[in-house]
């Protein structure tokens, strides 16, 4: 494994990272999102991330973020220029998504979905249409048709209604949401009911939005699933044509690759 690519997916929640070469994404991480730290915390985890997957900063000819946290921001560039010593780009700053844009107000639209998007375009190019749908912080649902971004539904996730509901309530507490269960069942006690009804909640959520939308999206319309759950629906439900955990991660090694003669040199 040679990576010469370090992605960053920076999240409200988490950021996941990831190594990459000019075919693949090698590996990934996950991190916490935390814009209190400094810049030298940040730097020296992605050092300890490399030296994990026994690749040297030294490789690592440029680093690709997307980032819905405007406040991480300043910490990354100072983390990569002191600690990784490459270039950093940023999608939309310096590598614009060659998808049409129908938002209203297309600053709107959070990175990570626009990159999302574009990976299932290049992955799926037979595909007249498709939903992408992804589990992190919030459930994002984006449609596209040819080469259009159309817009998309946004639903809390699975793990911020956990915490909502753990912190609106006074007896009902925070639990895991692992479960080997196919089907819901009446819970005998209250974390099985927490359990099955958010699981099996999510999963009817998404099968009932993601049917309404394709309904409205022109045939041959694939539904992609991608973040951290998605394995749990998944596992429940027959409602993803393809499962691809690391799909934004894919999205910015392609952007980086078609856009690398243009880029500013840094």
């Amino acid at each position: 494994m040679r990576p010469e690519l370090l992605l960053l997916d920076i999240g409200n929640t988490s950021i996941k990272v990831g190594l990459a070469d000019k075919s693949r994404v090698l590996t990934s991480y996950s991190l916490r999102t935390d814009t209190g730290q400094t810049a030298d915390s940040l730097g020296l985890t992605l050092l300890s991330v490399l030296c994990h997957a026994e690749v040297a900063a030294s490789g690592i000819q440029a680093c690709v973020a997307s980032s819905v946290v405007p406040g991480f921001d300043p910490l990354l560039c100072e983390a990569v220029a002191r600690y990784v010593k490459c270039p950093l780009y940023s999608v939309l700053k310096d590598m614009p998504v060659p998808l049409e844009n129908r938002y209203k107000r297309p600053a709107e639209v959070g990175a990570d979905r626009l990159v999302g998007a574009y990976a299932a375009r290049r992955l799926c190019p037979d595909a007249l249409s498709f939903v992408v749908v992804d589990f992190g912080t919030a459930v994002t649902f984006d449609c596209v048709c040819g080469y259009e971004y159309l817009g998309g539904l946004i639903f809390p996730g699975p793990l911020t209604a956990m915490s909502a509901l753990a912190r609106e309530t006074s007896r009902l507490p925070r639990v895991n949401l692992d479960i080997s269960a196919k089907e819901p069942a009446p819970g005998r006690d209250t974390e099985t009911s927490i359990r099955h009804g958010l699981v099996f909640g999510f999963v009817c959520m998404v099968e009932g939005l993601t049917r309404r939308l394709v309904q409205q999206l022109q045939e041959p319309c694939l539904v992609l699933g991608t973040g951290g759950f998605v394995a749990a629906i998944a596992r429940l439900s027959p409602v993803f044509d393809q499962v691809l955990p690391d799909l934004v991660l894919e999205g910015l090694r392609r952007l980086y690759y078609e856009s690398s003669s243009v880029l500013p040199k840094r």
